[in-house]
């Protein structure tokens, strides 16, 4: 076992040991993609540190923990059609492939071209390029030409949930995301049962904020 891999484990430990951890799909997950190839060299000594980095022009990698949580709460199952907007370096992206296995798919929209770039390198060099296809564009309207999906997560914080969404979600599925103001916002997850919505609040969190379309306003 090299550094990197032992880095893995005791981040991986402390996120169970800590609550944000419990389903064993998901640690699986977790154990396999090795997060410091999605980490800028300049900061990957950090790479497994439970904490949110900085990368390029105000984007961020989510902490460890929030990855994790969220990961539970979307609920990907082997087979399920993905959709996650913004993208960032890819590692979360990756994840949810590993989930959804190789009778699912996920599609990511990063609306950064750098990002985008740099994703679709990271994501080809982690050995999930079937797995995942990486968009440039608007996220903010989601994905159309692959919708229904299965599951919609966001890693960015939206003013309000962008109707088109809810359009795209199969009935039956899942959206989760950051829902407030620029700077605060709640984790909310939505279950989409025919005409109806069910909505859970899982508390407090902070996102670099959505934009677009649908998105903040400058």
């Amino acid at each position: 076992m090299d550094a990197d891999e032992q880095k893995r484990v005791r981040l991986i430990e402390h996120l169970i040991k800590s609550g944000y951890l419990s389903e064993r799909r998901v640690i699986e997950a977790m154990h396999k993609v090795p997060r410091h190839l999605f980490v800028p060299e300049e900061i990957r000594k950090y790479a497994y540190e439970d904490t949110p980095l900085h990368i390029y022009e105000g984007q961020t990698i989510s902490a460890p923990h929030m990855v994790a949580m969220m990961l539970e709460l979307t609920d990907i199952r082997q087979g399920n059609r993905v959709l996650e907007i913004g993208t960032g370096t890819g590692y979360h992206a990756v994840l949810a492939a590993e989930l959804a296995g190789e009778t699912g798919h996920v599609y990511t929209v990063e609306n950064n071209r750098r990002m985008y770039e740099l994703a679709v390198q990271n994501i080809k060099n982690a050995g999930y390029a079937h797995l995942v296809t990486v968009v440039y564009g608007d996220g903010s309207k989601g994905l159309p030409e692959y919708a229904p999906y299965d599951r919609i997560f966001l890693t960015c914080a939206a003013p309000r949930v962008p109707p088109p969404l809810f359009t795209q979600l199969k009935d039956g599925g899942i959206l989760l995301l950051p829902v407030g103001r620029r700077f605060y916002q709640e984790l909310i997850r939505y279950k989409k049962n025919g005409t109806v919505i069910d909505k859970e609040n899982f508390g407090g969190c902070i996102f670099v904020p959505l934009t677009g379309e649908y998105g903040f306003r400058d």
